[in-house]
């Protein structure tokens, strides 16, 4: 669009790289960030290389203001304008939330409020005033539920869902739209694709691919629609599951999720001793 750009956090991971290349092969100028600039710089190769548009990057870490106003200090020297941000980065430490060190918290909150809150509040400054301002806020299926074993990560997304929602009426007069993307289970890494594993059937039926999430996210967005919820299974299950007791919810969920995580473990542990038999 022009001399406007869209800025990716999470670029490098599952789910942004896949932003990434739908939004190069619309013919988009990109700014990614993400945390490893070694693979940030893989991936800027080749975007240029197969798509032949602009690309620029820097490597951040959200979880630290330093390193986002960093971020911002770059954006301002460079003169930049943008027409939309995709807030890809977050974490998740499963299991329950006892075992959970307190830096790992403090991790999933920095990254998944925090980050997203200032990377947005920030960007609207740059905003291209002759483009539609866009924000997508990638939350969860689990933002419309209390999750036993993911209960301050399903916390963190219902923040986000709700704050996009809150934010979307705030800027309908600045030119903008906030579009929040409530996905079920994705293959974005090894971790998550155990977690869908241990989900069986309905992990299976419920996860979506990623790049046909990306490329439908975009779609929405640019109509301005307020939440995308991929997949008619997911969709289905958010209407029943809106009808039912929050606290039956979170029993029904909680069971669920203490079955698969139990699993989970197990096959790791039968995976460990078919690896290294002396440590059975």
């Amino acid at each position: 669009m022009d001399n406007s750009w869209i800025l990716i956090t999470g670029a490098t991971g599952g789910l942004g790289r896949a932003f990434a290349v739908e939004c190069a092969s619309r013919g988009w100028r990109l700014f990614l960030t993400d945390l490893h600039e070694e693979a940030l710089e893989t991936l800027v190769k080749g975007l240029q290389d197969t798509y032949r548009v602009p690309v620029k990057h820097q490597p951040s870490d959200l979880t630290d203001p330093s390193s986002r106003a960093s971020l911002f200090e770059t954006i301002d020297r460079d003169r930049l304008r943008f027409w939309g941000v995709i807030n890809v980065a977050g974490t998740d430490y499963e299991g329950s939330f006892f075992e959970r060190s307190c830096d790992q918290i403090r991790t999933i909150i920095r990254l998944n409020i925090e980050g997203t809150l200032e990377v947005t509040h920030g960007l609207l400054e740059y905003r291209d005033p002759y483009h539609p301002f866009r924000i997508i806020n990638v939350a969860s299926l689990a933002a419309f539920y209390p999750m036993p074993i993911k209960a301050t990560y399903a916390a963190s997304k219902r923040f986000l869902l709700d704050f996009s929602l809150a934010l979307r009426e705030e800027v309908r007069g600045l030119g903008a739209t906030v579009t929040v993307l409530c996905p079920a289970g994705l293959p974005t890494t090894p971790e998550c694709i155990r977690a869908i594993e241990a989900q069986g059937l309905m992990g299976q039926l419920t996860t979506q691919n990623i790049g046909s999430v990306a490329a439908g996210t975009l779609d929405h967005a640019l109509q301005g629609h307020a939440i995308y919820i991929p997949g008619l299974l997911n969709q289905v299950l958010h209407i029943f599951g809106s009808l039912v007791p929050a606290t039956l919810v979170a029993s029904f969920v909680g069971n669920r999720w203490q079955a698969a995580h139990q699993r989970a473990r197990t096959r790791q542990m039968i995976l460990r001793q078919t690896v290294d038999p002396e440590e059975a």
